[in-house]
């Protein structure tokens, strides 16, 4: 997984923190969860606030 694949990341992070409110989520939490995430194959240099952004409505939408 890269940086773009909101999707898939927030399913792994929803499957891996099951009971985490990701509304309440910090985003240098986030980015380390991610990062740490075994599928995921990217530099931290290439993530920004509005891809976090991305990952974590996904993962809310998830949640839902």
């Amino acid at each position: 997984m890269k940086w773009t694949d909101s999707q898939r990341i927030a399913e792994a992070l929803y499957d891996q923190y099951p009971e985490v409110n990701p509304s309440t989520i910090r985003f240098t939490d986030l980015m380390e969860w991610v990062l740490a995430l075994e599928e995921f194959d990217d530099a931290p240099e290439r993530c920004g606030e509005k891809i976090l952004e991305a990952i974590q409505l996904a993962w809310i939408d998830e949640a839902s």
